[in-house]
């Protein structure tokens, strides 16, 4: 396969063996800004993907080195939970001038059809889920790097087996905002009362997830990062812009509670 182009906001598409047809485009009203999911570019798509001329695992990257700016650390190493978010670690650690390192690698036995786990070994977790490259990391203080932390309670055993294994110190890094709203946009996010962002724990969530310290990028740093590349292609070439008419923007809401429409109950 080849990647030919996207499909604009609002383009009917037809596709047939002999071409490609735009068979109509919905302009939104004038003046509205574009609203663009942020979350995809954070954590639903491939890294692969390419959005708004940009491929995922760039701004991905970029996310890791906007928050080595806002958020550095003292440590040794840096690493990531595989593989969702490594390439913001990679920018982290590039960033940082620190070594980026593997600490744990996925079991490939886990989730095989082939092999039916009992209940027991799916209690087990996290700790049949990944395996510890102890060796790595051991006597060291590790920064690791994670998309996103929504109810908080995937990355505690994380931690608690780093430690176990080893670790010195266990600094967490996410690479995007903390989730504090419903997304009334059609994404499965869940109740206010289930993100760890609005729940008591938050204020002391390195304590709560028994980590050394936990910081989250900005708002502004995660929509510079996502837009940085835009913006510098409509610059350098004014005619990119009839591609993704309309005032740039981005949808936050599920950060920031700001709707890019009104809500009607």
């Amino acid at each position: 396969s080849r990647y030919y182009r996207e499909v604009l906001p609002g383009e009917i598409v037809k596709i047939s063996r002999h071409d490609v047809q735009t068979l109509d485009v919905v302009r939104r009203s004038e003046g509205d800004p574009s609203a663009f999911c942020i979350f995809e570019y954070v954590y639903f798509a491939r890294p692969d993907s390419i959005f708004e001329g940009q491929m995922v695992y760039s701004v991905r990257k970029r996310c890791g080195q906007q928050l080595a700016i806002e958020a550095p650390v003292e440590a040794d190493l840096v690493s990531t939970v595989p593989e969702s978010a490594t390439p913001a670690a990679l920018g982290y650690a590039q960033k940082c001038g620190l070594p980026y390192v593997e600490v744990l690698c996925k079991n490939r036995y886990v989730g095989r059809t082939f092999i039916q786990p009992n209940m027991r070994l799916r209690q087990l977790g996290v700790a049949k889920k990944f395996g510890v490259l102890s060796d790595n990391f051991k006597g060291k203080r590790v920064v690791i790097i994670d998309d996103s932390i929504v109810r908080g309670n995937t990355i505690s055993p994380i931690i608690k087996l780093l430690r176990e294994s080893g670790a010195k110190e266990v600094h967490i890094r996410v690479a995007s905002p903390p989730i504090r709203f419903p997304c009334y946009m059609g994404i499965n996010i869940p109740t206010k009362e289930e993100l760890i962002a609005n729940r008591p724990e938050f204020h002391d969530l390195a304590n709560y997830i028994g980590a050394d310290s936990v910081v989250y990028l900005s708002v502004e740093g995660l929509v510079s990062s996502v837009q940085e590349s835009i913006k510098a292609r409509q610059d350098n070439n004014p005619k990119t812009h009839k591609s993704f008419p309309g005032k740039l923007g981005h949808c936050t809401a599920c950060l920031t509670g700001d709707y890019p429409v009104e809500l009607e109950w």
